[in-house]
């Protein structure tokens, strides 16, 4: 397990004072990034190879988002390192231990000169010791956007500098704010989030966000297509409230 504290910002909530969805993805990307600069195969070793860790997949439950000032930890375990994947789980807690919210998620190693997924090198598996897997309702890593709903459209995103990440694409975190600006309500409690990752969008690339609103009338389930020009999907994202 790889953990560190932290405390949330004011550039980190909503208007009601408490740390936003997109924000927690982030703590937790960070979590597993700092995991990985502190290994032997750090930033600048995956670099050199021309290699990175491709996100497939999140699901996030969420008991409560915390809120300004609060102090939190943030961990990260990564359970199972095999061939190209790597499956961890991540949590933050309060500091007195109370579990905030919990995810599990699934990465591929992709080398991006060879435009291939390539294998975990023994120095990978030195960095990442694995550990148990974390309590939790674990989700298919597949998302189907349901036949039935109401389906709503929304207008077109050009992929702009600031959504980027270090590989050049679009950040996942990115893909979860797009998502959520679809919700007919901006401010709900989100408790449960999945997002699947299909294709990468880059630097100019339209994306078309498409919402199919399904379930029952006091739990309804928002599914949020975000898609390339032709309708294939860069990624789908499943909200629920609590």
């Amino acid at each position: 397990m790889y953990s560190f504290n932290s405390r949330i910002r004011y550039s980190e909530v909503d208007k009601n004072g408490l740390l936003t969805l997109e924000s927690l993805i982030n703590y937790f990307q960070d979590c597993s990034t700092f995991q990985t600069e502190d290994g032997p195969a750090n930033m600048a070793y995956l670099k050199e190879r021309h290699i990175a860790w491709v996100l497939n997949c999140w699901q996030i439950e969420v008991a409560r988002f915390p809120k300004l000032g609060e102090e939190v930890v943030i961990g990260t375990i990564p359970y199972e390192i095999k061939g190209m994947f790597g499956f961890r789980n991540f949590f933050m807690d309060t500091k007195d231990g109370q579990r905030l919210a919990v995810a599990n998620s699934i990465w591929t190693l992709f080398d991006f000169e060879k435009k291939i997924p390539s294998r975990v090198t023994k120095e990978m598996i030195e960095a990442y010791p694995t550990g148990e897997k974390l309590p939790m309702n674990y989700a298919d890593r597949k998302i189907a956007v349901p036949s039935e709903g109401e389906t709503r459209t929304f207008e077109e995103i050009t992929v702009k500098t600031y959504h980027l990440d270090t590989n050049d694409h679009v950040n996942n975190g990115q893909y979860i704010r797009m998502a959520k600006d679809c919700l007919p309500d901006k401010n709900m409690a989100i408790a449960s989030m999945r997002a699947e990752y299909r294709m990468q969008a880059r630097l100019g690339d339209i994306i078309c966000p498409v919402m199919v609103i399904s379930g029952d009338k006091d739990a309804p389930v928002y599914t949020i297509s975000l898609n390339n020009a032709e309708g294939k999907p860069y990624s789908i994202v499943e909200l629920k409230s609590n």
